[in-house]
């Protein structure tokens, strides 16, 4: 009984909801902004070379900074 009564009660809420909402469509005024770009490219940020340095010594520090070895990677005996 107590759910009978509670469709009954949701169907007549949802009724009374349905019956208060407005027919009209409410028409909204829009704008529209023109967007303008203006980029300029400089020549002389094109030209940059840059110069990488090379090292023809085995011990150089970079050399041995790039060839680490961790202890993790070392063979394990079984």
């Amino acid at each position: 009984m107590k759910a009978i009564l509670t469709f009954v009660f949701f169907i007549f809420i949802t009724t009374a909801a349905m019956a208060n909402t407005s027919k009209g469509e409410v028409k909204v005024e829009t704008l529209s902004y023109g967007v303008e770009l203006n980029i300029t490219i400089e020549k002389s940020d094109l030209n940059k070379t840059e110069v990488a340095r090379l090292y023809k010594f085995k011990n150089s520090r970079v050399k041995k900074a790039l060839k680490f070895v961790t202890k993790a990677n070392k063979a394990k005996m079984a």
